[in-house]
């Protein structure tokens, strides 16, 4: 977990890597490690706020990178999992690991600054309160 993460892994899920994932060169390709981020998160805020794809406020990503650390090949298991530094007002910096399923080992860490906005304005809206609660409760 990264060091300025302020809670324990929020969510954590296990993908098993597709044959289809890999590239030319016999790795997963760079754009699924941001594919299997945006799935734990999409799973963090489906168990926590079952309905915000439907809602009038959406998260937007702002930003994202990823630290690749060891390559990822078929077959493979992955765990998953996304923690979050100190909320603001609107925004959220999540930060993530991929770890192997059985060994442990690290293939990436990554984050992403999400900000919560009102589909109608554009403009930013405070975090939902089940978001604040669910972060709360999984502080360090």
């Amino acid at each position: 977990m990264a060091d300025d993460a302020v809670t324990k892994p929020l969510q954590t899920i296990e993908i098993d890597v597709r044959w289809g994932d890999m590239d030319a060169f016999e790795h997963v390709n760079n754009a699924v490690y941001f594919s299997f981020f945006e799935q734990v998160r999409a799973a963090w805020l489906e168990r926590i706020y079952p309905d915000w794809m439907t809602t009038q406020d959406v998260p937007i990503l702002v930003t994202a990178s990823c630290n690749f650390v060891k390559p990822l090949t078929y077959p493979a298991t992955v765990r998953v999992s996304v923690s979050c530094a100190e909320p603001g007002r609107s925004s959220l910096r999540t930060l993530y690991e991929m770890r192997d399923g059985e060994t442990d080992e690290v293939y990436a860490t990554g984050e992403a600054v999400v900000v919560w906005i009102d589909k109608t304005t554009g403009k930013s809206t405070p975090l939902p309160e089940a978001m604040r609660s669910d972060i709360d409760a999984h502080r360090l």
